[in-house]
């Protein structure tokens, strides 16, 4: 459904762009690098010869149109945004709710238990609540936040802390790995921005440290995953679920780094039997990854998946792409005046770092969240720009 009613906005964003004459968005700096990627993506998928390459890379655009509409049409009105932040709000804490729920009475309103590894789902069937989260959590609930922070009144700074604090925890007990990791580094990142939150920040690492230590006690199957099955893969990458997708998305990059293989290239060749020379020049060594090892739907990083698709070109003009993005998002940053638009740019930063495990890049609900932040975020910093102009 959100594949579709993302479509939808892309083909009505065509459609208002040519009824109304105004195509101003395409000399925006990133559309340009968006359409050369697009086009490296198409012909990579046509040279790999598989037609459902080629189909779903024709499909490709209606990603970056859903970040265009959102910039130029969608979110371009303060209300609309404010609107959205506080939908991000309701939904963030109605999952905080609901993996609580879980958590105390061992099954979620819809009679969900928690997963088998101990992982709570909170509204979920299956464990989607710790990714989920993450991407409400800075738009939705840091903007209350760093608000709260900013007032001098006791009562909003303690319920601020206090929220920052439940929204945390609620992390932690939901027990996955990547999304822990990533939201304590956006709130690093938010550290660095914020002055004022620096403290809090602090405090923040103390309880997570205190909540990690009495896992054993408080939720020994949370424990088990996140501490020590995490401790295990880190220990031993190389051998892991995890390296091995990595190695075989490596050998694959190494092997084709011109073209890649297409639209779910990844998915369709990793079957096979593969190795490569490596490079001693940057330090790759030789690598060779046997039949079915290392195989999976995707390589679980969104720059692997990126890089075996369209090859280097094609990740070098992605990040191009999303340099663009950051550069606009970044005009005007003020976590005080606008701590919507400060938390959307550590949300992409965020999204976008590239050291990390991850879901599918080209598929929804991830495309959705990525391609949605970019446009938002590139939409609060314009707005900001025009205020500043007007002021002048």
């Amino acid at each position: 459904m959100s594949d579709i009613a993302a479509t939808i906005v892309a083909i009505s964003f065509l459609l208002f762009s040519g009824l109304t004459h105004d195509w101003r968005w395409v000399h925006k700096p990133w559309i340009k690098p968006a359409a050369l990627f697009c086009c490296l993506c198409l012909i990579a998928s046509l040279s790999s010869g598989v037609r459902a390459s080629w189909i779903q890379a024709l499909c490709l655009p209606r990603l970056f149109l859903l970040t265009a509409a959102a910039e130029n049409w969608i979110l371009p009105k303060a209300s609309r945004r404010a609107a959205l932040g506080g939908v991000f709000l309701v939904l963030a804490l109605w999952l905080m709710s609901q993996c609580w729920e879980q958590y105390l009475t061992g099954t979620n309103l819809m009679g969900y238990p928690r997963w088998g590894d101990g992982s709570l789902t909170g509204p979920f069937v299956k464990p989607r609540a710790g990714f989920t989260f993450l991407m409400l959590f800075f738009p939705g609930i840091m903007p209350v936040v760093l608000h709260a922070l900013h007032t001098k009144k006791l009562s909003a700074w303690a319920g601020g802390l206090l929220l920052l604090l439940l929204a945390t925890l609620t992390m932690v007990l939901i027990g996955q790995r990547m999304s822990n990791i990533l939201m304590l580094f956006g709130l690093f990142l938010t550290a660095l921005l914020v002055k004022r939150f620096r403290l809090p920040f602090l405090g923040v690492l103390v309880c997570v440290v205190a909540a990690l230590a009495s896992l054993p006690v408080i939720s020994p199957p949370t424990y088990t995953k996140l501490v020590l099955k995490f401790s295990n893969q880190i220990q031993h990458f190389a051998s892991s679920d995890y390296g091995l997708l990595f190695t075989k998305a490596t050998i694959m990059v190494l092997n084709h780094p011109w073209l890649g293989l297409g639209m779910d290239g990844f998915r369709t060749f990793c079957h096979l039997g593969m190795q490569s020379s490596g490079l001693s020049s940057v330090g790759i060594p030789a690598l060779v990854s046997p039949e079915n090892a290392g195989c999976n739907i995707h390589p679980h990083n969104y720059y692997l998946q990126i890089a075996t698709t369209a090859g280097l070109p094609g990740l070098m003009v992605f990040v191009v792409t999303s340099l663009f993005w950051l550069r606009a998002g970044v005009r005007n940053l003020s976590a005080e005046r606008r701590p919507q638009q400060a938390m959307l740019f550590v949300m992409c930063c965020t999204v976008l770092w590239p050291i990390a495990s991850t879901s599918a890049f080209f598929s929804f609900p991830t495309a959705g969240w990525i391609f949605l932040f970019a446009g938002w975020l590139m939409a609060s910093a314009e707005s900001a720009n025009n205020t500043q102009k007007g002021f002048r």
